[in-house]
């Protein structure tokens, strides 16, 4: 059987036996068609459900500082953004892009779903549809499906593109995605470097097989992944000055700018970040919280410093499945809570700008009396991005069961 770590999800026989299989274009036919689209989607998950109110920090609520008391972050070493809202102090790498106009920010913004459960808000927010727990596929993989049920275009096996040891929830649907544990380490049947479990698991099952569709939709797949052997991932050298932080998401997004600069045909790329978790000595302007912090916007910001010209034509924004509690519990932490705060990235987008409606922290005014309150809808947010990177497609198909206002544009792009 296939290790869905390594190629399409759901089962490649599945798909491979029926006339509706995407065919992967490779290099030949490429060239035939002319370049491959410009603009790409790149989404980070923040699993653990960060603390949005500590990251960008209303410090001009008088509430905040009362709410916490330990773990609040003194108003003179928040990073000001507009005289009520800043970053926090470990997010230096985050104010030039926000100064530049190319980072926005939206506040309050999540899932409606009322659930604390990780493993339910995650998987809502990955399928796109919040309440929902019997959705097949992720809002990306719709995304692309919508994008085919616009315009027929060439693609290869790298449009779709997940940077981690399993293809997430995000990815799953009918066109086939691609995840990677590791780019440099990655080897066709013993080629090159010593190969993965999974990668010689993939090839025989293929090579062995009788059938001589799913056997040449393997040929073509071998084919499309030499073509990233043949970049010679493991001599990739960012531009110069570009320092990526090496945690999880540094080096994730490092192997994402590789796959994108060797033009492999890459529309959409996701990654995820995990330790957002923080019940426990969550820490202030030092601490837990702020060392993900640093990690995460130096990340992000080597990343793009990396792509350099390239960056114009990509977006890149982040999510997490819920915020945390505004008031800070008996640990030194934070317990799960509501709405948010989200991160859109852009040589297009309108930053520089807080979006979204601000609910405020009164004790009257949190959600159950204990959450900052949401007013702006995740998939809001998503939908504006996908239009943007993918063209207008039907944003009714990509998140089943949205009304209007879960769909209108805030005017980031």
């Amino acid at each position: 059987m296939m290790n869905r770590r390594f190629f399409l999800h759901r089962g490649a026989l599945a798909v491979a036996t029926t006339a509706a299989l995407p065919s992967f274009l490779l290099r030949a036919a490429l060239a035939e068609a002319g370049p491959a689209p410009r603009r790409r989607l790149v989404v980070i998950f923040q699993r653990g459900a960060a603390d949005g109110l500590n990251i960008v920090i209303p410090h001009a609520e008088k509430n905040y500082a009362l709410l916490r008391p330990g773990i609040g972050i003194p108003r003179e070493q928040v990073l000001d953004l507009d005289d009520f809202f800043g970053l926090h102090p470990a997010m230096a790498s985050f104010k030039p892009l926000y100064d530049a106009g190319q980072l926005a920010i939206v506040h309050a913004a999540g899932s409606p779903d009322a659930t604390r459960s990780h493993f339910d808000a995650q998987d809502f927010m990955e399928s796109g549809t919040p309440g929902e727990k019997n959705t097949d596929d992720g809002w990306l993989n719709r995304a692309l499906q919508a994008e085919d049920a616009r315009r027929r275009l060439p693609h290869t096996a790298f449009r779709a593109v997940a940077l981690g040891p399993d293809l997430p929830r995000t990815l799953a649907g009918t066109v086939p995605a691609l995840a990677l544990d590791n780019v440099e380490n990655f080897a066709v049947g013993g080629r090159g470097a010593a190969p993965q479990p999974a990668a010689v698991a993939f090839e025989t099952m293929y090579a062995g097989s009788s059938d001589s569709i799913l056997h040449r939709a393997g040929e073509e797949a071998f084919d499309a992944i030499r073509m990233l052997r043949e970049a010679n991932p493991a001599q990739y050298k960012p531009a110069a000055g570009v320092d990526y932080p090496n945690g999880e998401l540094g080096n994730n997004l490092r192997q994402i700018a590789q796959l994108l600069k060797a033009d492999l045909g890459v529309e959409t790329a996701f990654t995820e970040c995990s330790g957002w978790d923080t019940h426990q000595n969550q820490g202030g302007a030092t601490g837990q919280l702020a060392n993900r912090l640093a990690e995460f916007s130096q990340a992000i910001a080597a990343f793009w410093q990396d792509m350099g010209d390239q960056a114009e034509d990509i977006t890149l924004v982040t999510m997490s499945e819920f915020g945390r509690t505004a008031k800070e519990n008996g640990t030194g932490g934070t317990d799960h809570g509501h709405a948010n705060c989200m991160f859109v990235l852009g040589g297009r987008v309108k930053g520089g700008k807080v979006y979204g409606a601000w609910p405020g922290l009164d004790n009257d005014r949190l959600n159950e009396g204990r959450d900052l309150k949401l007013t702006t809808d995740f998939r809001q947010v998503l939908a504006e991005a996908t239009a943007h990177a993918l063209g207008p497609v039907d944003l009714k198909a990509v998140f089943p069961g949205a009304g209007a206002a879960a769909l209108r544009p805030l005017g980031l792009v």
